[in-house]
């Protein structure tokens, strides 16, 4: 196992429903979600694109100027970005001493090869994803989202009992929650929308 190098981030939710996403590394991130639930953001470095969830634990992150990566929800607010480039860990999901004792726990230890994300999906294996989500939520069981080649997303898949405007057990960001609603579905921001 190897440690990726940590990139970790906290998120605010503005008045007008966006978030506002900090970085360690000093990046600042606007973020809005979309009525087909793609999350749309652009950065204070003139950076844009957008988020999007591929099954349970995929994310695709598409930037306006055609580059996209992929990230791996691996639990506990942390994603996996490409073959281990690094790791966003969502501090916003458990503050105090909640993040002290998983913290004291190591669940940063270590990170497999079987965790990274692809480096590259085909157009039909992400319309499989995206079917097999789709499925999973109109069941309503929240099921894996499918056949992604095992692993996690980006949430913490837990209700941390922290009430800041997100919901962070509404399976959006969640791993193995399979998706969430669409904003006319009552659904609110968790704490790791896309980490």
């Amino acid at each position: 196992m190897t440690q990726p190098p940590e990139i970790t981030y906290s998120d605010s939710l503005l008045a007008d429903g966006t978030v506002h996403r900090r970085y360690s590394d000093g990046r600042n991130e606007w973020r809005s979600r979309n009525p087909d639930g793609r999350i749309h953001w652009r950065d204070d470095r003139g950076d844009s694109g957008t988020d999007e969830r591929l099954g349970r634990d995929l994310v695709k992150r598409s930037h306006t100027d055609g580059r996209t990566g992929y990230g791996r929800d691996i639990g506990y607010g942390r994603t996996v970005w490409g073959q281990g480039r690094y790791v966003l860990v969502n501090r916003s999901s458990f503050p105090g001493r909640l993040g002290v004792v998983l913290g004291a726990l190591g669940l940063g230890a270590g990170i497999a090869a079987a965790q990274y994300a692809p480096e590259l999906l085909s157009f039909d294996e992400e319309e499989e994803l995206r079917r097999a989500a789709e499925r999973a939520r109109a069941r309503g069981d929240g099921g894996d989202g499918g056949g992604d080649d095992g692993g996690d997303g980006d949430g913490d898949g837990s209700d941390d009992g922290f009430d800041d405007g997100f919901d962070s057990d509404d399976g959006f960001g969640t791993a193995g929650d399979g998706g969430d609603d669409h904003p006319g579905n009552g659904d609110a921001w968790d704490g790791d929308d896309f980490g």
